[in-house]
């Protein structure tokens, strides 16, 4: 489109954000301005010349609106090819003007329908219908015509226009994948409305992703990885985040730091903090301040901690950024980082701190996704925690331990399936994950061999750490007596209630439903052990 110049701009948008002083550029360039409706109104109040639209067709708009721009005098404008002479010979014929830029943005039909009872006639009178029609056909064209349908995007075109009459090639071409990409967002949301109100049993899915960017590798090294932000992902997400410091972040990082973020989101507005590796939560409390939780989920499991990421629920202080100075962790993410945290931890070059855009908050309702072979696995979140609390047991669960059982079934919601985890409530109301077994194929090797076992070599840390005045055995007797012990699904057998008993356990819950309930609550009888169950169970592969 070398020595071409845009004489005429089409405008015609539903948000009229930034399109008087867009216009008045245009206008000042020498631009012919036509326009419809509103926004032909919007302009001349302005005092910024403009034309009908109906000028150009010789056609008024009839039918409230509806039809105005579906006519070849304007689609004709816009997908005529300037190097083509036939096309400019049938131009000139139907005495059509060939319209060069069109600035365009449609009816909100997104955030029609997002509106708590919108009726289905409101919703269907908010598909637009002119406005795509014109942007595609621009967009199609977009060798010879500018098409504009983000505010944001102003600025750049005018400057351009300013300086040279016209815009770049490359410019076009950037603005014409926006258009494309909108709408195909745009028509795949009424699809899925139009999905959800037949009441189809597995409504229409499009998932779209924005703002991608390239990582350095996937999961491993001959692994290509990218990142790509959804809109309807659950806020804040590490995609809003800040990155305040350190290199960029790893494809496992964003595994690591989401789960991270899930499994303190489950806490809030509690002063925690989840520490997590390869996905699972190594550490887990909350604490008095934002130390203590820190140092509690440290505590959990002080060896996998090392190289880990690490969410807070609230801003990482002074305090907490001295215990974490000497400690290799990978990444940090909290809602903000005082300045005196900020100056410890910047002094370390490879750990990444991602401010969110607010404080975390427990997940709403919507959908996880998972990519398989061929195609995709889609269910609805896990915002559940107890369906019900029945205690089967001989042994009362008592009242005051409900709230440490409560954590302990928080805690095992972000345990990868079969998840068993050991929770302790080490000072009054404040609570930790003292031990947990994760992803094994048998649930009793999830109690035995690592749920069990970790809890007691946390225990034997904290004898060794200081003077308690006691044997260790009795020492961690005493603590073994007091703590949950929670499993995301049922024991299918008792075998895993008398690996507890032989370690000290007293109160366990789970969901119940196995077929061998009455031989596991027997079990527990046997031991002296209270049980309660909930009724739901969390599975996390």
């Amino acid at each position: 489109m070398k020595g071409e110049r845009i004489e005429r701009a089409l405008l015609s948008v539903h948000d009229k954000t930034g399109i008087v002083d867009f216009a008045r550029g245009l206008a000042a360039a020498g631009i012919e301005i036509i326009s419809t409706g509103g926004t032909a109104r919007a302009l001349r109040e302005a005092g910024i010349p403009v034309a009908d639209i109906s000028e150009l067709t010789g056609f008024p708009e009839i039918l409230d609106g509806r039809v105005k721009t579906l006519h070849p005098a304007i689609h004709a404008g816009i997908l005529f090819r300037r190097d083509d002479s036939s096309h400019a010979a049938a131009l000139q014929k139907h005495q059509i003007r060939p319209v060069d830029l069109v600035c365009v943005n449609l009816y909100p039909f997104e955030q029609t329908v997002a509106r708590p009872g919108v009726s289905f006639e409101e919703a269907m009178e908010n598909i637009d219908i002119g406005g795509p029609t014109m942007v595609r056909a621009a967009a199609k064209n977009h060798a010879h015509v500018t098409v504009v349908i983000d505010p944001e995007d102003y600025p750049v075109v005018l400057e351009q226009v300013r300086s040279s009459g016209n815009t770049t090639l490359e410019l076009r071409r950037r603005l014409a994948r926006k258009v494309f990409a909108r709408m195909a967002k745009y028509d795949a949301a009424i699809a899925r409305y139009l999905s959800e109100q037949a009441g189809e049993e597995a409504p229409f899915l499009a998932v779209f992703g924005e703002k991608g960017t390239a990582l350095r590798y996937g999961e491993n090294p001959h692994q290509q990885g990218f990142v790509y932000a959804r809109e309807d992902t659950v806020s804040p997400s590490l995609l809003e985040a800040e990155q305040l410091h350190g290199k960029q972040m790893s494809y496992n990082n964003y595994m690591d730091g989401d789960a991270a973020l899930a499994a303190v989101s489950e806490l809030a507005p509690h002063t925690a903090v989840a520490i997590v590796k390869h996905g699972n939560p190594c550490g887990y409390a909350t604490g008095e301040s934002v130390r203590r939780a820190l140092e509690a989920a440290w505590a959990g499991d002080p060896v996998s901690a090392f190289g880990s990421v690490i969410a807070f629920s609230r801003a990482v202080d002074g305090e907490a950024a001295e215990f974490l100075q000497d400690r290799f962790v990978e990444v940090l993410i909290a809602p903000d980082f005082l300045p005196e945290a900020l100056e410890i931890l910047t002094r370390r070059q490879n750990v990444r701190l991602l401010k969110l855009p607010g404080p975390p908050r427990p997940a709403e309702a919507g959908w996880n996704l998972r990519s398989i072979g061929g195609g995709l696995l889609v269910q609805s979140r896990d915002t559940a925690l107890i369906a019900q609390w029945m205690v089967p047991t001989e042994q009362v669960f008592p009242d005051v331990k409900r709230p440490l059982a409560e954590f302990g079934i928080r805690a095992c919601k972000y345990v990868k399936s079969n998840a068993v985890v050991v929770v302790r409530e080490y000072e009054p109301g404040q609570f930790m994950l003292l031990g947990m077994g994760a992803g094994q194929p048998n649930r009793v090797d999830a109690v035995r061999k690592l749920a069990l076992a970790r809890a007691l070599q946390n225990i034997d840390n904290m004898y060794k750490a200081d003077a308690y005045g006691s044997s260790p055995q009795e020492f961690a007797n005493r603590i073994m007596r007091e703590v949950v012990l929670v499993s995301d699904a049922f024991f299918p057998f008792a075998d895993s209630i008398e690996h507890a008993a032989q370690a000290g356990i007293r109160y366990i819950v789970q969901p119940g439903g196995s077929r061998r309930d009455e031989e596991v609550i027997a079990a527990c009888d046997r031991f002296g052990i209270a049980m309660a169950f909930t009724g739901i169970r969390h599975f996390l592969h």
